[in-house]
């Protein structure tokens, strides 16, 4: 049975609130027992109870998170929030990552609960602007590490660093000419870069070239963030939102290969609500 819309935004909404509030037992009920969280795409995913808690131990406890919410897109028991955190590392330093966060919600007899948590976010650009951070940086710098080595041990982390890896610059310009095109409402050209790749509304609804360019069509898009070998952006239109996200099969700007083109989109959006 699918939930209201109402409540599986809801559900989603509660997690950003219980990690402002430092509230850990909270967020964590907010996962089903066998939930995942893979922040950013492209690192090791946390599995389960125990290591969610880990997550939270070294990256959310210890930091204030706040955000700037500029929409909500509701596709199904999926809720893409499109965002700004504001990550304070220290009394001196204050991370500003733009992100798209995706919560995939399910029933369970305790209500809804989170299934998977996904964060698109860009570590290597974090990391340089963190290093850009001076002095302030270093006593930050020296905490993260110590809580990684502490809660998330030698494994851990090197599954985090895994957000490193990606599919070369060119992958997103390629990207950025596919939603450029299918803007344009050039057919053609969409078919051309999307060849070979599966093309979903949503997680699982087929669709054709064509169809995006339908929905894109006279649109504009931006904020593009690489994510691993995903890459997103969110397309405006005259009446409604989307976000896009291809993944990305090989590295290299000359031969990464898109494989699969999700297009979310919702036209009971909602905007500037947290």
């Amino acid at each position: 049975m699918t939930s209201p819309r109402a409540d599986v935004l809801s559900a989603a909404h509660r997690s950003l609130a219980a990690a402002g509030e430092h509230d850990r037992a909270g967020w964590l009920d907010l996962f089903t027992a066998d939930g995942r969280v893979e922040d950013p795409v492209g690192s090791s995913p946390h599995r389960g109870r125990a290591a969610i808690g880990n997550f939270y131990d070294t990256f959310i406890g210890p930091r204030e998170i706040s955000y700037d919410l500029d929409a909500d897109l509701v596709v199904g028991a999926t809720v893409l929030r499109d965002l700004t955190l504001a990550i304070q590392m220290s009394s001196t330093l204050t991370m500003q990552v733009p992100a798209y966060i995706r919560y995939d919600l399910k029933d369970t007899a305790g209500g809804l609960r989170i299934a998977a948590l996904s964060a698109y976010w860009e570590l290597p650009a974090m990391v340089r602007r963190f290093l850009g951070g001076g002095v302030g940086a270093v006593p930050a710098g020296l905490a993260l590490g110590q809580a990684m080595v502490i809660h998330q041990g030698l494994r851990g982390s090197t599954g985090f660093l895994r957000g490193f890896a990606g599919t070369g610059t060119g992958t997103g310009k390629a990207f950025g000419r596919l939603l450029g095109d299918a803007c344009d409402g050039d057919e053609i050209g969409v078919r051309r870069r999307t060849a070979g790749a599966v093309i979903t509304a949503g997680d699982d609804e087929p669709r054709t070239a064509s169809d995006v360019v339908r929905l894109l069509s006279g649109g504009r898009w931006d904020k593009q963030i690489r994510s691993g070998r995903s890459v997103a952006a969110r397309v405006h239109t005259s009446d409604q939102r989307a976000i896009v996200i291809g993944e990305y099969r090989t590295r290299g700007a000359d031969r990464a290969a898109l494989s699969r083109l999700q297009v979310f989109s919702d036209t009971d959006t909602d905007t500037d609500r947290a």
